[in-house]
């Protein structure tokens, strides 16, 4: 017998991927790895160092509250942020990122009283400094554990060095910049209705409120007509009425007026019969709008009535009304005075009933309806939303109770209103009511003294190129000097700008830059030297906010330390309310962009980045602020993004269960996981994230991994010794630098736009698809199977190096962790990073349009080729494409052309092929979007190597047993 013939195993000898990059990432256990390597090297002082002499790009971080652990809503901010600062200095900039916290106002105080309230303690009755540095040392604490988990969402940024609307420099130039509007003359005091909390007992900004349902009560009340003035005695003889609707049976106490509008039709009805509980009377005659007058009777239970007669404007204007309370025994004479009627054109006739009840004290329309035609103020309304001890009837009763509820001061008006007979109806409305942000509670609109910005005067500052008024300065801004991403935030707060009323900058708390500013005592608000302007003054109070903190203001006897010397400081009050948090945010740009080192060149920013919410926040209030004291806007750009919401488009709620904690996310896939949901996600609209999403991106990742350990494994011993010129590569190696050249330009621009979906859509379109699927799987053989020697597998590792380069460096300032891993495989010496470099230069020369569209026509060929197979496969005539030696008929003949030029069996990774230009059989497969191309399916012959698994005909003709001619060669 013969002995038995082996065959021979070749295994050894192919150059399969060697490297240490895992395929399991294991981000949650590494990444903090990575974190303090940073910090060891100091990343972020050597980009300093290496970009000096370049172009600054400056993004100011909009603050965080320093209360709380942080939400996905904080997340998304920061890793935008950190995109755009990283590609903007990978781009070739000094890309500067202070990070900062907001640390005075409300949140925090709110949190000190609930500490004190636990332990039986009112507020009122401590030390004003010993409050507020109890309320500093929270924030302290709250500032650690942001600055941690903000770190660990990879955020590069002068972390030791953050600025804190707290710091004794901040509060000093806070200061200082309020005392500007004090010296220009735009600040005053004035006595309007502002939105009040009664749980706070402060005034609050638009920015502090959010809106809730809430149940109203409504009713329908009767102003009698009086006799005399403008016709009123016919309406009096009938003892007609004007009846009004309101949801706030609190605010009638406070009337002055009832407006109408002119425009609207009017009528004289009276009632013929009622229903059962209805307080309508039958008999009686009211006016009302045409348009209004069936609900109206309806909501009364009115069963029938008729239309007297019309009622013209001009019989309206000049009337005079009784207010429903006069007269009333117990009112002391509160309310005996007439009630004119007034025309306005913020009256309609879409609900209601056509004409409105005026409390200039408790409304903008109805304050600037008193401002008009001068109807009084009342001072009804305590802070804590009681009604003043001394008013008849109500005095003490609250309309906001200290929880937040209602008080008595509803049903108590609608109980008097019933028994004066002025109740027409009344009955429940559901509707979106404003809430206090913090509290939760309901807000009133109350009339109290309060400083404001004047933000249409004209200001003498010498700073009036972009308009003399702060408004004009903030349009002209808005519209000519500031670039918007994306374009729909111009719009809304060009928009918000137009209509805003003057700034309300104080607010009744401890916490927070105190107004810094003296009134002359017995002086009224009007008079020109009620308010003390004195250059010397302020310069003292800077410096003392400097070197003692802003607490310094609530110390006794600072008043007289302020002014003594200069003027008598027994002749000036001291104000103690505290700034808006706003101003103090909006006055970032001074202390951060203007005073730090690492601020702006011309201390106004690159690029402001917050969320929508911030158009009516930070983007409006450092706008005003800075049109004050600057003279324009302190930004160049602007880019918002959306809200967070969970998988089914729905808000984010803790009652409900449905939120998204990054540090949940965090400790289940890593923080590159998170920063990929973001560059995933279209920002400017809102984002959804949960766990199928994130099961979506991690999958994406993991596919973008393997691409990268592709490289990693056949880039191993690479050296400059192998480099192959570009114009000396095959045309597939072309092919790729072609792209790679596209796709620089693309990339630069996506990031300089900051489009980070689109630049990450891009390349993972490229290396998923165009890499791994037609690159990768064309190339695996040369790489493995060529001599090590050879053109064409020395070529594709050049090709594999330049990818490299690339694509680390590109995807660096998306995902941090994992570039930093890819380049850290490769090149693990002491010091290095990938976020120390700079995107690579790509020569413009590697364009090569018609090499391009020449192998657009082979690729596809090579998917109806790769189709074709698939069928075999499925069927289990094959089972690799290596067992196929198909023919393809192609029609076109310049496509034809194309593909003989080429080794088009190697690109579709069969062992042979055969291209012509015949007719194509009925049984060719065909692919529908690829015209006239089709494949007949035919078995590879000959042996296959055992080298390369190709199946030819060569195969056992040489020198090592069973292999190929080119393995035979590449052997030896």
């Amino acid at each position: 017998m013969c002995a038995e013939q082996t065959t021979p195993d070749y295994r050894d000898t192919v150059f399969l991927p060697e490297t240490d990059f895992p395929m399991r990432a294991g981000l949650p256990q590494r990444e903090p790895e990575w974190l303090a390597r940073w910090e060891e090297i100091g990343v972020y002082d050597r980009l300093r160092e290496k970009a000096a002499g370049r172009p600054a790009f400056t993004l100011h971080d909009g603050p965080p509250y320093a209360n709380g652990h942080l939400h996905i809503g904080h997340a998304l901010n920061k890793i935008l942020k950190d995109m755009v600062v990283r590609s903007q200095q990978m781009m070739g900039k000094d890309a500067r990122y202070v990070p900062g916290w907001d640390c005075h106002g409300l949140p925090i105080e709110w949190k000190i009283e609930e500490q004190y309230r636990a332990k039986g303690l009112n507020k009122d009755d401590v030390d004003v400094v010993a409050f507020r540095q109890e309320c500093r040392k929270f924030a302290e604490g709250w500032i650690d554990i942001q600055r941690e988990e903000f770190k660990r969402l990879g955020i590069t940024g002068n972390w030791p060095k953050p600025y804190l609307t707290m710091d004794y420099h901040a509060e000093a130039v806070i200061a200082d910049e309020f005392m500007k509007f004090v010296m220009n003359g735009s600040l005053y005091q004035g006595s309007k209705p502002v939105m009040w909390s009664p749980v706070e007992k402060t005034a609050l900004a638009e920015a502090e409120i959010e809106y809730h349902d809430h149940t109203s009560h409504m009713i329908w009340v009767r102003f009698p007509v009086l006799a005399g003035a403008s016709g009123g005695d016919i309406f009096a003889k009938m003892k007609a009425g004007v009846v009004i609707w309101t949801t706030t049976p609190w605010t009638i106490p406070q009337n002055r007026a009832v407006a109408f509008n002119p425009a609207i039709a009017y009528g004289l009805y009276r009632v013929e019969a009622v229903g059962e509980h209805s307080t309508a009377v039958a008999g009686e005659v009211i006016l009302l709008a045409d348009a209004l007058a069936e609900a109206v009777m309806t909501a009364a239970k009115v069963e029938r009535f008729v239309r007297l007669q019309d009622v013209p404007a001009d019989q309206l204007q000049g009337l005079a009304l009784a207010h429903p309370y006069r007269g009333i025994e117990a009112g002391a004479g509160e309310w005996d005075y007439d009630v004119p009627m007034l025309a306005g054109d913020h009256v309609t006739d879409d609900a209601g009933t056509g004409f409105v009840h005026t409390a200039p004290s408790h409304g903008d329309d109805d304050y600037q309806m008193g401002l008009k035609y001068g109807l009084p103020m009342t001072y009804n309304v305590e802070a804590d939303g009681s009604y003043r001890a001394s008013l008849p009837l109500f005095g003490g009763q609250f309309i906001i109770n200290a929880d937040g509820k209602e008080g008595a001061g509803n049903v108590s008006n609608i109980k008097a209103l019933h028994a004066q007979g002025a109740l027409f109806a009344k009955g429940k409305l559901k509707h979106s009511y404003p809430h206090s942000w913090r509290s939760k509670a309901p807000v009133i609109y109350r009339n109290t003294p309060q400083w404001f910005v004047a933000i249409d005067k004209p200001l003498d500052d010498g700073m009036s190129s972009y308009g003399e008024t702060i408004r004009q300065r903030a349009l002209t801004s808005i519209n000519q000097l500031v670039s918007w991403t994306p374009i729909a935030g111009r719009n809304r707060l060009n928009a918000m700008m137009e209509a805003r009323p003057d700034w309300v900058l104080s607010r009744q708390r401890a916490w927070g830059v105190p107004l810094t500013c003296f009134v002359k005592k017995g002086a009224l608000p009007t008079d020109a030297d009620f308010l003390l302007r004195n250059a010397e003054v302020n310069a003292r109070i800077k410096a003392a906010f400097e070197a003692d903190s802003a607490d310094v203001w609530f110390v006794e006897g600072f008043k007289e330390k302020m002014l003594e010397g200069i003027v008598d400081p027994q002749a000036y009050d001291k104000v103690n309310d505290v700034l808006d948090v706003w101003f103090d945010s909006g006055s970032t740009h001074a202390f951060v962009l203007r005073d730090r080192e690492d601020g702006s060149v011309d201390g106004i920013a690159d690029l402001y980045l917050e969320g929508t919410d911030q158009h009516r926040g930070w983007f409006h209030s450092s706008m005003l602020q800075a049109c004050g004291t600057k003279g324009r806007a302190p930004y160049r750009g602007v880019l918002t993004h959306g809200f967070t919401l969970d998988e089914k488009g729905m808000k984010m709620s803790k009652s409900i269960g449905n939120t998204v904690a990054p540090e949940e996310v965090i400790k289940e896939y890593g923080a590159d996981i998170l920063r990929l949901w973001v560059a995933q996600s279209d920002y400017t609209v809102d984002l959804r994230i949960g766990k199928e999403i994130l099961k979506g991106v991690a999958d994406s990742y993991r596919r973008l991994r393997n691409t990268m350990r592709f490289v990693l494994g056949n880039l191993a011993g690479f050296d400059e010794a192998e480099r192959v010129a570009p114009a000396d590569m095959p045309e597939l190696e072309q092919w790729v630098l072609h792209r790679l050249a596209e796709l620089d330009a693309e990339v630069r621009a996506g990031y300089a736009r900051y489009d980070f979906q689109g630049v990450f859509t891009k390349l993972f379109t490229f290396a998923t698809t165009e890499l791994s699927q037609v690159y990768f799987d064309v190339r695996k053989d040369a790489l493995y199977c060529d001599a090590a020697d050879s053109l064409r597998r020395r070529a594709a590792r050049s090709v594999l190096d330049l990818l490299f380069h690339r694509l680390t460096t590109w995807l660096a300032p998306v995902l941090v962790f994992t570039m930093e891993d890819v380049w850290l495989s490769r090149f693990p010496q002491a010091g290095t990073s990938v976020h120390l470099l700079d995107l690579p230069e790509t020569p413009s020369a590697w364009l090569n349009p018609e090499l391009a569209a020449k192998w657009e026509g082979i690729r596809a060929v090579r998917r109806v080729v790769n189709g074709a197979l698939e069928v075999q496969r499925s069927a289990k005539v094959i089972g690799a494409s290596l067992e196929a030696a198909p023919v393809v008929h192609v029609a076109d003949t310049a496509i034809l052309a194309a593909l003989k030029s080429i080794n088009f069996a190697e690109a579709c990774i069969t062992s042979g092929i055969q291209l012509t230009g015949d007719a194509m059989p009925d049984e060719a497969f065909r692919l529908p979007d690829v015209a006239g191309v089709g494949v007949v399916f035919e078995h590879a012959s000959g042996e296959k190597c055992q080298r390369c698994w190709q199946i030819l005909p060569d195969v056992g003709s040489h020198a090592h047993a069973h292999t190929c001619k080119r393995c035979n060669e590449a052997l030896g």
